[in-house]
């Protein structure tokens, strides 16, 4: 009689989440060619093909998509016992897998996910920043990090930061050649450090007057799609740049940059740590929310 393994049935429903072989092995820590082996086992096995592969794409066969649809609930299931027992545990272990984006995730790694492995070093972290906000539940996470407006209603959500807000910024180089904006408008007569989002659309600069919000398509030299190589164009007086005032709050302390259009800039939502409703999780997973709380009860 064929023996079959839970990470096997792990493996079929990655691939068929992801319809891609790549990332589902980069969602499972396992590489693509051990991945396609375990499949093409299974399938095997079972006799039947589950995945319909191209060079291009893959996609479930019919008899793929009544495996995985009668499959997951049953693994959901599995799941839910194994927490049951993990919870009963006294030392923490295992993997947190944590949704962010990447200015958040620099605003937290310090003060939460650095000092959670320093506290409890038996647990793993493993930290995934993207741009897109993804259902953190179908893809595999324990947690997301995002702006608490952006948070689904259904979550847990814990406040881990202050209000945040955006920091229009240049050189002092840059602006005794250049007069400092002193509105919004000011801005279509400089050069600005422009940011491409995820989804390739370019990021229109947001202030309020008035209480009402006022966006701007400005125009410069130079287009990015990463914070830090934009504060390192702004360094170099390429131009103004507009960022999350946590990532230029030291240059601004040390005068390397120069804010401007300051009183433009409203404080936004707080970032949050969310997560689904889990009845009893296993121990990481309680510590990770209990010093969550902790960090929120602090700021």
């Amino acid at each position: 009689m064929a023996r079959y393994s839970l990470s096997d049935f792990d493996a079929v429903l990655a691939v068929g989440r992801f319809g891609s072989f790549r990332a589902a092995a980069l969602n499972l820590g396992m590489s693509t060619s051990a991945l396609s082996s375990a499949i093409a086992k299974l399938e095997a096995q079972l006799g039947v093909r589950l995945f319909n592969r191209t060079t291009r794409s893959v996609s479930l066969t019919e008899a793929g998509r009544r495996f995985v649809d009668e499959l997951g609930p049953a693994v959901r299931d599995i799941g839910k016992a194994l927490d049951a027992v993990r919870s009963q545990q006294t030392t923490p272990s295992g993997t947190l897998r944590i949704n962010t984006f990447a200015t958040a995730g620099r605003d937290v790694l310090e003060p939460l996910v650095l000092e959670f492995l320093c506290r409890y070093p038996g647990v793993r972290i493993d930290l995934v920043t993207e741009g897109n906000l993804v259902d953190i539940v179908e893809r595999g996470f324990d947690f997301g990090i995002r702006s608490k407006n952006l948070v689904p209603s259904d979550m847990i959500a814990i406040p881990l930061t202050p209000p945040r807000r955006y920091a229009v910024v240049g050189s002092p180089s840059y602006f005794e050649c250049n007069p400092p904006p002193r509105v919004p408008a000011d801005l279509l007569r400089h050069s600005c450090i422009r940011t491409r989002l995820p989804n390739g659309a370019i990021f229109r600069w947001r202030f309020e007057a008035g209480g009402e919000p006022v966006q701007f398509d400005v125009d410069g030299p130079i287009t990015l799609d990463e914070a830090s190589l934009a504060r390192m164009a702004a360094l170099q007086s390429i131009g103004v740049g507009f960022f999350m005032e946590t990532d230029v709050r030291e240059d601004i302390a040390a005068g390397r940059l120069v804010r401007v259009l300051e009183d433009w800039t409203p404080p936004l939502s707080p970032l949050c740590l969310y997560y689904p409703s889990r009845r009893n999780p296993p121990a990481a997973f309680r510590l990770f929310v209990d010093l969550a709380r902790e960090l929120s009860r602090l700021g």
